[in-house]
This record gives C-alpha cells, sequence and structure tokens, in this order.
C-alpha cells in the first residue's frame, strides 16, 4: 500500500496592515509563517490608513513569500496549492495577496483556493489543538468582525450571531484613543486595565431583543465617551485604568453570555476563539472559566495564530483543496465578502 504524499500549501495573508506567508503541510503542521507587520507605520494616524496598506503589500510581499519557502525548507516545485485571502478586508490591500497568488498558481500551473478570512481565523485552532475537529462552536472576535459561527464541518459554516455595529477590536481601538492610549487599541486597553478595578463603573452590557445572538458595541463605547465628557464638564478627575478595565468588561461579559448560550442552545461540547481579540487574556480566561462551569472543552489559538498571519490562511486552504475548492484567474478581492459564500 502506497504512502499519502504530503499536501503542501503556499499560504498569502494580505486583508488589512499586515503582509504574511505560510507553507502547511497537511491542514495542521505549519513549517513556516513570515509576519510583516505595519503597525509602526499606522500608528502615526491612529488607525489603517487603507492606500499606505496596498503599497507596504506591494513593497513586502515577494519578500515575506521567499522568506516562506526558504524557512519551510522547500521551493514553489514543492507547492502542491496556493491559498489566499480575497475577502472581506480593505479591497486594495486584498488585491495584492490576490495578484501575487494567481501570478504564482499561473506560472508554476498549480490550484488556486480563495479563502474566506473568517474561516482562516477559526481554522487557526487546528494548528496546535490536532485533536479538535468540527462540530464545535467558535467566537470569532477581531477589528473588524464579532461573529458567532456554529463550525458543521471543514468549510461548512453556521453564522448564529454577528455584530450590528462596532466590531469589538474596533470598539477597543476607539476607547483606546479617547483616553490617551493611541492605536492599536486592544493590547494597550489590556495592559492598563490590569492596574484597574472592573467593577468601579456600570457601563452597559447590550442585547439585542429580537437575536439573542447578535451583538452590539457602539453603546458602550458611547458610554464610555459620555462618561469622559461628563466628568471633564464637572472638572473632575477620572481614572483612566478604571475606565479601561471597566469597559473591558462589559465587553467580555456580553461575549462571554452570548457564546454560553449558543453553545448550550446547540448542545456543543467545544468551544473555541479566534481573531485578535481572542488574545486578550481577559476574555480567554472568562472563556475558559465558563466552558469549565458547563463542561465544554475550551480552545484557543496562540496569540501569534490570533491576529492576522498566513498559518491560518493555509490551514483554510488545506480543507478547502481537500474538498475540491478550486478558483480560476478571474478571482477578485471582495471586501465584505459574508461568510459561507464562494
Amino acid at each position: 500500500m502506497s504512502e499519502t504524499k504530503d499536501v503542501l500549501i503556499l499560504a498569502i495573508e494580505s486583508s488589512c496592515d499586515e503582509t504574511a506567508a505560510a507553507v502547511v503541510r497537511n491542514g495542521r503542521e505549519v513549517l513556516s509563517n513570515i509576519i510583516s507587520s505595519q503597525i509602526e507605520i499606522h500608528k502615526l494616524y491612529g488607525g489603517v490608513v487603507p492606500e499606505i496598506a496596498s503599497r507596504k503589500h506591494i513593497e513586502k510581499i515577494n519578500q515575506v513569500i521567499e522568506e516562506a519557502l526558504e524557512e519551510a525548507n522547500v521551493t514553489l516545485d514543492d507547492i502542491d496549492a496556493i491559498g489566499v485571502t480575497y475577502g472581506p478586508g480593505l479591497v486594495g490591500a486584498l488585491l495584492v495577496g490576490v495578484a501575487a497568488a494567481k501570478a504564482i498558481a499561473y506560472a508554476k500551473k498549480i490550484p488556486l483556493v480563495g479563502v474566506h478570512h473568517i474561516e482562516g481565523h477559526i481554522s487557526a485552532n487546528y494548528i496546535e489543538n490536532k485533536e479538535l475537529e468540527p462540530p464545535f462552536a467558535c467566537l470569532v472576535v477581531s477589528g473588524g468582525h464579532t461573529h458567532l459561527v456554529r463550525v458543521k464541518d471543514y468549510g461548512e459554516y453556521e453564522i448564529l450571531g454577528r455584530t450590528r455595529d462596532d466590531a469589538a477590536g474596533e470598539a477597543f481601538d476607539k476607547v483606546a484613543r479617547a483616553i490617551g492610549l493611541g492605536y492599536p487599541g486592544g493590547p494597550k486597553i489590556e495592559k492598563l486595565a490590569k492596574e484597574g478595578n472592573p467593577d468601579a463603573i456600570a457601563f452597559p452590557r447590550a442585547h439585542i431583543a429580537d437575536s439573542q445572538y447578535d451583538f452590539s458595541f457602539s453603546g458602550v463605547k458611547s458610554a464610555v465617551l459620555n462618561y469622559i465628557n461628563g466628568c471633564e464638564m464637572r472638572k473632575e478627575e477620572y481614572n483612566c485604568a478604571d475606565i479601561a478595565a471597566s469597559f473591558q468588561k462589559a465587553v467580555t461579559d456580553v461575549l462571554t453570555e452570548n457564546a454560553m448560550r449558543a453553545g448550550e442552545e446547540f448542545g456543543m461540547d467545544k468551544f473555541a476563539i479566534a481573531g485578535g481579540v481572542a488574545s486578550n487574556g481577559t476574555l480567554r480566561n472568562a472563556m475558559k472559566e465558563a466552558c469549565e462551569n458547563k463542561g465544554v472543552k475550551f480552545y484557543h489559538p496562540s496569540p501569534i495564530y490570533c491576529t492576522d498571519n498566513a498559518a491560518m490562511i493555509g490551514v483554510a486552504a488545506y480543507y478547502e483543496y481537500m474538498k475540491g475548492t478550486r478558483h480560476g484567474w478571474d478571482l477578485n478581492a471582495v471586501p465584505n465578502l459574508k461568510l459561507g459564500e464562494r
């Protein structure tokens, strides 16, 4: 009986401000994961500037692909397919990755597999949790997305809830700006919150009446801004660490409650988190504790696989490739791509 041939995927991710490339073997083994971050550049502007992000991707894309191949000790001749994020994200940024992937696939005559960015985040959980297989529930929390997803099978998803307004990470960034922390907001709020009292200020927890699994974070963000404005008008001092801790707790409480309610209703005994905000220690600990209380197995990626990276795209691309997903030369960037769309 012949041995099953290893499948090597070269993956490219350029949906926002990280230019990344990775080589993944058989969907679970990361041979390389190269990330070129633009955070220092965008810090100057208090957030990601799409035009600058696109230009930087053009400068870096070939370099990170070459590094990824070199670190994995393979050449393009060893690659079985190219996986690339084609949405959602910043259209100019996505186009750089898609163009590079198409060029390589065309030149080497190998399959092209377009990957949904959120599917990538969910798939990051497979890298270090070899035993994790669908079905399970997953909370995807990042700067652009807050989704509660039922993972029915590889590449098969049902969205149970999503944010109606700001994503959780977006709210973190806006509150961080309001209290003078700057960009990126998530890590800075988490750090400052450690010095504050999470019960000092009662910020609101929004629950959507007609959809129990949807989220809304613009209210809590506005409550923080109103609290600061109120203090300033009354010429009262306010404690930024208390604001950070209380805001973080309000967001964490809503995320955890909705997640646990969904897990219970659908009888899920496995729960995962993913996305940039999933590296937040307070959220991670709250989810872990909630899962333990309900006897649910809890999974999460290491922080390096929570933020945008190409390894997670390689994992998602592998399962799409094995399912027979192939894209043609007409593959385009889709900035508002919905999960489950092809």
